[in-house]
């Protein structure tokens, strides 16, 4: 499909897979570039009906409830990240020689469209701690002065950011495991794979093709590959990956940063990466307290952002006042109340065992609320690692049971409560529960270790449904 300039997409005949955030937006933006542009979509649903009306307005041809067969005369295939590679459509994609992009890949071929000056890109992936990650970027950028945006998988379309009216100095990108896989040009200036744990391995089909796609986003990089030094995985991607002459590995730790690495001394952040004569000197770059919450793995995001922003060139005084400007997102390790000396913390958005786990070590006498949907995640490592922490725990959610037994069997003496229930007062009912197990000093944390569809709309209804049963503790 060539460079991405217009007279490469005049008459072209490309078929987007699926409606929704990414596909509406791209068939849109292709249909204006001249392309001949046919959307498939699995769904024959109502909204995706309204939506398949509003791109045939412009002319924009719409297949509902056939996503598996490949239009006829198709030169190229945008589609849509979470769509699996084994699809039908993928499969006679291939056997025909046609590509695959997804919005990713079509946002970064077409970022010097009509000659403009592509900002280059700071990427960020990995198993958690991206969005939050990204966005302390963003601010610490913004904080430098530049005019940037978190974009990607964050929320925020990369087409609109690449084709918008006025350029960006440098994007901070967020990217799935599903986003990179579908992104084979992507070079970044500088990424960072944050930590490596299963997740999405139904999509992947395994724990090392979902670790390759993770990978993807150090190829080609340019200044920097920012790996987790306590992640053996996450450096491991990177001496794999084929970058560009003089691409630096650039560690980050919660301990004192050996020489090209940032960590911390004395509760300070320092690098001692991005200064001269690295082997002698440091850089102090904030305090601990500046990042919040101030949580080791949010510490670790916060290393892993500054790492980035640095090698961009931005000044250490920047990095500084774009952590104290940042306010996390709700649902992540966030304080509710104090209630009877008991702290009440969300941090329903830790959906994994891996996140919970995080969640977990950053206190050190928990009632700890969890359950919900496993994804086929087992939990005696993170009930193994945490056990000394617990005081109790309350189980919520269809999948309690196997909490239960990992509870069971690697730490018996912890008192276990469990909750049938699953109508709308199950959250208030866990709440009032570890209200009556914990003491003065303790932290009720509803770090759930698992999706929540099975009883809420979302993580973010869990957490509210959380933080408004604590208010109702004081009535």
């Amino acid at each position: 499909m060539g460079s991405g300039q217009v007279t490469d997409w005049q008459g072209k005949n490309v078929t987007v897979a699926g409606l929704g955030v990414s596909g509406i937006p791209a068939a849109k933006v292709l249909h204006g570039l001249g392309a001949k542009v046919t959307v498939v979509n699995d769904g024959d649903d109502a909204r995706a009906r309204e939506q398949a009306a509003e791109l045939e307005a412009l002319g924009v041809t719409v297949r509902l409830g056939d996503g598996a067969t490949l239009p006829e005369g198709t030169e190229l295939v945008v589609t849509a990240p979470g769509w699996k590679p084994d699809k039908p459509l993928f499969t006679a994609a291939h056997e025909a020689g046609v590509p695959v992009w997804g919005d990713v890949e079509l946002a970064w071929r077409l970022r010097e469209l009509d000659g403009r000056k592509a900002a280059p890109w700071l990427c960020v992936t990995g198993t958690n701690g991206k969005t939050t990650t990204t966005q302390m970027l963003a601010s610490i950028l913004k904080a430098a002065g530049l005019r940037t945006a978190a974009v990607g998988n964050i929320g925020v379309s990369l087409l609109d950011a690449v084709l918008g009216e006025e350029p960006y100095d440098v994007l901070a990108v967020e990217l799935s495991s599903y986003q990179l896989h579908w992104a084979p040009s992507l070079r970044a200036h500088s990424a960072t794979v944050l930590n490596l744990a299963p997740d999405h391995l139904d999509w992947h089909g395994s724990m090392e093709a979902y670790a390759k796609d993770k990978g993807r986003v150090y190829e080609g990089n340019q200044v920097a590959c920012v790996y987790n030094v306590a992640d053996k995985a996450t450096e491991d991607l990177v001496r794999e990956a084929d970058v560009e002459e003089g691409c630096r590995a650039v560690g980050f730790t919660l301990g004192a940063p050996a020489p090209s690495q940032l960590g911390v001394v004395d509760g300070i952040l320092v690098d001692r990466a991005f200064v001269e004569n690295r082997q002698q000197n440091a850089q102090e770059l904030a305090e601990v307290s500046d990042v919040r919450p101030p949580a080791p793995h949010n510490i670790a995001n916060a290393l892993a952002a500054a790492a980035l922003a640095r090698a961009f060139g931005v000044p250490a005084k920047a990095v500084r006042d774009g952590l104290r400007a940042f306010t996390p997102d709700a649902h992540r390790i966030a304080h509710v109340a104090d209630v009877d000396g008991v702290a009440y913390v969300d941090d329903s958005k830790a959906t994994n065992t891996h996140a919970a786990q995080a969640s977990l070590a950053a206190y050190e006498s928990i009632v700890w609320i969890a359950g919900g949907l496993a994804k086929g995640a087992t939990f005696d490592e993170l009930v193994a690692k945490s056990a000394k922490r617990l005081r109790a725990a309350v189980l919520i959610g269809a999948d309690r049971a196997l909490i239960r037994e990992a509870l069971a069997r690697h730490a018996p003496e912890v008192p276990v409560v469990d909750l049938e229930r699953t109508d709308t007062g199950a959250m208030l009912a866990a709440v009032q529960e570890a209200r009556r197990l914990a003491v003065e000093g303790d932290t009720v944390l509803l770090a759930p270790a698992c999706a929540s569809m099975d009883m809420f709309i979302n993580y973010n209804q869990r957490g509210d449904m959380f933080a408004q049963a604590v208010g109702e503790l004081g009535t």
